[in-house]
């Protein structure tokens, strides 16, 4: 088969139907640019959960004297020192524990003067008002439980809490926006299959002479559809090119400039350009080899060779 008659038979189909090829381009780019978007924020998602999971504490709160007054499960009283080293000494002994750090009723109201210094509630807080705690650093994060059973409802512990459980509101209100994402990105592919199916079949009947004619001549099949199938390809690899374009723009402008959420939100690990780098293989292979198959199928039905 002559390339030069392939490649001119591309752009021939490609200049015939501007107007559906562009739509082509545009929801090929679109749909793989939320199938790009959507595996990076998975691993936004799973970058985030490593470095925060590995962060997070369980804080066993400890009765103080407004405590034993207004809350049922400090109806004993305050804390004593015996069960403040009870409790520390049982926390030691636990293979799940990590690491245990006291946390007194100065050192409680200093944090707090820190994070809420401007609120209202700041100036009316004395020290006496706030509780101790140890601060909790499993081994396992996933293991919250058993300590949440060794002591809650324990004579001097006020409650027990888990800041894992905090995190997985948060990633799972992440997962959902991922899923509504991949739920488009899915919708979107559907259009642009639909939109190059009609293009391949536009294409195929506005040159239905021309195959006909090469039909008689005892040309092969695939000869015939080549030309088709490779504007479909051609058409879905420029439209991956853009969702590509649309990936590293976003990268950069919302991460790295323009926002610059790195300098602003410096508690969040965000992905490396590596992750996105590696995504884009895929985007290309998919744009090329989606439209390509659909254009495929299409014409072995509508031109019957």
């Amino acid at each position: 088969m002559r390339a030069q008659f392939v490649l001119s038979e591309i752009g021939v189909g490609l200049r015939r139907n501007l107007t559906m090829t562009f739509a082509v381009v545009v929801s090929v780019a679109l749909s793989l640019a939320l199938f790009g978007g959507s595996l990076l924020m998975s691993d936004q998602v799973n970058t985030m959960k490593g470095y925060w999971y590995d962060k997070v504490n369980v804080s066993v709160f400890l009765c103080n004297k407004s405590d034993a007054e207004s809350d049922p499960n400090c109806a004993k009283g305050a804390v004593t020192e015996d069960q403040k080293k009870q409790i520390k000494s049982d926390l030691g002994k636990m293979s799940v524990v990590d690491s245990v750090t006291y946390e007194s009723q100065d050192d409680a109201y200093k944090h707090y003067k820190e994070q809420f210094g401007d609120s209202p509630l700041a100036s009316s807080l004395t020290p006496d008002q706030m509780q101790e705690s140890y601060r909790i650093k499993l081994k396992d994060p996933q293991k919250y439980e058993v300590i949440a059973t060794a002591f809650d409802g324990r004579d001097g512990v006020q409650s027990v809490q888990d800041q894992k459980g905090i995190l997985d509101n948060l990633f799972g209100l992440l997962n959902g926006m991922n899923w509504a994402a991949r739920a488009v990105m899915a919708l979107m592919l559907v259009v642009a299959l639909m939109l190059i199916v009609n293009t391949v079949r536009v294409s195929a009947f506005s040159r239905r002479r021309e195959t006909g004619i090469m039909r008689l001549v005892g040309a092969s099949g695939f000869y015939i559809q080549a030309p088709f199938i490779a504007e479909a390809a051609v058409a879905g690899l420029i439209g991956g090119g853009v969702a590509c374009g649309f990936l590293v723009l976003a990268r950069y402008f919302i991460i790295d400039n323009g926002l610059a959420l790195s300098e602003k939100l410096n508690l969040i690990n965000f992905i490396g350009w590596d992750a996105v780098l590696t995504k884009l293989p895929l985007i290309l292979a998919t744009s090329l080899l989606m439209p390509a198959l659909a254009a495929f199928f299409a014409l072995r039905k509508y031109l019957k060779v």
